[in-house]
């Protein structure tokens, strides 16, 4: 069971560009170990391959049809600093990149949301369909904390704001609390809302961070996608990183649409 309270160790990792990809837990690797348990049946009987985030990359995931995709604590920096934000995540990915399953696991709420290709999503059990966008209100923008970096709160906050005017929405709600998986999560919950990360020069988040929640969206009917609109790059041959084609997920299309516009517009 993963621990509700603040670790009792924390350690650093030499990669990635923020600190959420540098730190390191015990709990991180216990849950690593309980996953794949069970999951190392199934890798044997089928020939699947393997990527988590606390193993090197031993590249079996291009050879082989499918493969584990997991990331036993995401949301890190939430965990350690005892608050809300954290996740298990835990995908099925073809070799093509295309999500066919996902599972992800809520410790705080003890909410337990999957998805299989083709037969649907479903939370704690039941079948959970898209939640229809509210006309009026706020626009809620999921975030990681570096989006903030090098620039100050109205300046990221504004092209979020022309987007919310033009759908006639009074104002931007900023949530950058969460890990990825949970911001996406709450994309679904709490629309009209989206969360992006824009293509950057390294890190940008990695495949195991979104290939769960892309398969939850894909059978809901909700937006995940790269910045530009194309499916998300799940099985990138030459890093596990998301940097080179940035990260759209959005609760509708017509939303999706205005912030490709206004990012293309921005570059």
């Amino acid at each position: 069971m993963i621990a509700r309270t603040r670790p009792r160790e924390i350690e650093h990792k030499a990669e990635g560009a923020s600190l959420a990809s540098q730190v390191l837990t015990e709990v991180d690797r216990r849950s690593e170990q309980i996953i794949l348990d069970h999951l190392q049946p199934t890798i044997e009987r089928f020939g699947l391959a393997l990527l988590t985030e606390e193993r090197d990359d031993d590249g079996g995931r291009l050879v082989a049809e499918q493969f584990w995709c997991i990331d036993p604590l995401d949301g890190t920096l939430p965990f350690i600093e005892g608050r809300p934000g954290y996740a298990v995540s835990i995908a099925l990915v073809g070799r093509d990149g295309s999500p066919l399953i996902g599972v992800i696991y809520d410790p705080v709420e003890a909410t337990l949301v999957h998805a299989i290709r083709g037969v649907g999503a479903f939370r704690d059990g039941i079948a959970w369909t898209r939640e229809a966008s509210d006309d009026g209100g706020a626009l809620t923008l999921f975030a990681d904390r570096s989006f903030l970096d090098g620039q100050d709160g109205d300046a990221a906050v504004a092209p979020f704001e022309q987007i919310a005017q033009e759908m006639g929405l009074d104002s931007v709600r900023l949530n950058a609390t969460a890990g990825a998986v949970m911001n996406a999560l709450g994309v679904l919950g709490s629309p009209p809302a989206c969360y992006v990360k824009d293509p950057k020069p390294r890190g940008g988040g990695s495949l195991w961070d979104f290939a769960a929640t892309a398969c939850v969206f894909h059978e809901v009917g909700a937006v995940a996608t790269d910045i530009n609109g194309h499916p998300l790059d799940l099985n990138r041959a030459d890093s596990t990183f998301m940097n080179h084609r940035g990260v759209l997920f959005a609760s509708n299309d017509a939303l999706a649409r205005r912030i490709r516009a206004i990012r293309r517009g921005g570059n």
